[in-house]
């Protein structure tokens, strides 16, 4: 009996450890007490001791890294890309195009950004929608002094809503875990979808107009007058004045029309442009979405020749493909950086047992009477688990468990795909998303601030989401 009781108190003390980890890590973060490369890594080693498993910290580490080496290695070649991509103007149109839309009008910017994020998002991939939104829209921001995580969390909570595309990855899991079509779970969702995107608009809408009362409306021209000039950060590259930026110069016009014209937070005289090849780079961004959604080669092999290639066309001088590797280095080692910590967190979680032990815990503890309701609870439980663990370890260890508990009260595998996919918008800022550093990293954002202002309107949307899918019948 005492063997039988130590059995029953380990998972306990396993859940109660889980949880007090990833609680101390959000707490030091959003406290600042910690940077999140240091919180990462020290807080799930520590944590590792406690459960007496210190010393298979190697073992675990060695297994997150080598999980996360892929993504780390497509991070930092498609920031490399992208950024090549914006230096060389590929994306200058669209952002002019965003600029005339919303002028200096702080709800204008605000509503833009949800709209470009969600826009972007069609490729799949939280890293490329990231980087595009932030270079396109840091730059006004800045120089509206606009509040920063507005712009990261209503580009992460459109990111979120988007990524349940059957390419984006959650729908794909869940349909691979419950042996169901993936089209047959994102097919009926998409009335309950649109209803949560219009909620990130209309959110969007409400912060804009909060960041219009604390700023003012201004005109292009009174945002500029403060200053004869001033430079702003484009692109990937790093922050301050250092040799990983581009920069712009704004100057302030004399009629209206110049200033709007001037107002275009990339600079259209830099060396880096290379207008005679805009086709082939678009064609060359084109072809690499392509197949990227096609699956044709892996997404860091993709990004690797890409990088390589754009480098090799728009820059053939060895010492100008230094200098753009140069500018861009800063965010690459912040991000990879990032990413390999994270490894840590995530292989510790998985290694130690913590993550089954709180994830079966949660189930058990679900009342035998909300049997019927299943999809209800499987909704709601996707927004902590998602968050606190990998899309991998809730949709391959979580959602079959549920999807079986529904069955015995004849609740169809489709209803629970479905209902597992409300997470999603919250999902997207977890710490354990290596996109979502990506967005922070170039916004120039701490992590601790992003997470303290977007958890609860994340939480929102999903919780818009599941009731649309509820009253639409599709949950």
């Amino acid at each position: 009996m005492g063997c039988s009781r130590a059995n029953v108190r380990y998972p306990l003390m396993l859940t109660i450890l889980g949880f007090a980890m990833i609680a101390t890590f959000l707490v030091l973060i959003m406290m600042k007490k910690m940077s999140p490369i240091a919180a990462l890594v020290l807080i799930p080693a520590l944590f590792c001791v406690f459960v007496g498993k210190g010393a298979h910290l190697g073992d675990y580490v060695i297994d997150g890294v080598t999980g996360l080496a892929p993504t780390a290695a497509m991070l930092m070649f498609a920031i490399v890309y992208f950024g090549v991509m914006i230096d060389v103007g590929l994306f200058d149109p669209i952002v002019r195009g965003i600029l005339r839309f919303a002028k200096a009008d702080p709800m204008r910017i605000v509503v833009g950004t949800a709209v470009l994020a969600a826009i972007v998002s069609l490729d799949g991939d939280g890293s490329t929608t990231f980087m595009i939104t932030v270079s396109a829209m840091y730059p006004l921001y800045k120089r509206l002094k606009m509040s920063l995580v507005v712009m990261t969390g209503v580009a992460a909570m459109a990111n979120g809503v988007m990524n349940t595309l059957p390419w984006g990855g959650p729908t794909a899991r869940a349909a691979t875990a419950l042996k169901v079509d993936a089209s047959d779970i994102f097919v009926p969702m998409i009335p309950a979808l649109l209803v949560g995107l219009l909620f990130v608009l209309v959110l969007s809408y409400v912060l804009g107009l909060r960041e219009r009362r604390r700023l003012g409306v201004l005109t292009l021209k009174e945002a500029l007058e403060p200053q004869e000039a001033e430079t702003v950060l484009v692109g990937a590259g790093g922050s301050g004045s250092g040799s990983g930026s581009e920069k712009s110069t704004v100057s302030a016009g004399t009629g209206a029309e110049d200033v709007e014209d001037d107002f275009r937070g990339l600079d259209p005289e830099r060396d880096t442009l290379r207008p005679k090849l805009y086709w082939f780079n678009a064609l060359l961004t084109v072809s690499l979405l392509t197949s990227m959604i096609m699956e044709w080669l892996p997404i860091p092999v993709l990004f690797l020749l890409g990088a390589a290639l754009a480098l090799s066309v728009n820059f053939p001088r060895i010492p100008d493909q230094k200098a753009r590797l140069a500018a861009h280095a800063d965010n690459v080692l912040n991000v990879s950086g990032m990413v390999f910590a994270a490894a840590v967190f995530t292989g510790v979680l998985q290694g130690t047992g913590m993550v089954d032990s709180m994830a079966t815990w949660m189930v058990d503890v679900i009342p035998e009477g909300m049997g019927p309701h299943m999809t209800l609870v499987t909704g709601l439980l996707s927004l902590p688990l998602t968050y606190f663990m990998s899309n991998d370890g809730f949709y391959f260890g979580v959602l079959p468990v549920l999807a079986e508990a529904g069955a015995a009260h004849g609740i169809s595998p489709l209803e629970m795909a479905r209902a597992s996919l409300v997470g999603q918008p919250l999902h997207m800022s977890s710490p354990l998303v290596p996109a979502v550093y990506v967005l922070v990293g170039m916004a120039r954002v701490e992590f601790g601030d992003h997470t303290r202002f977007v958890v609860k309107w994340a939480a929102a949307t999903c919780l818009v989401i599941l009731g649309a899918g509820i009253l639409f019948g599709t949950i």
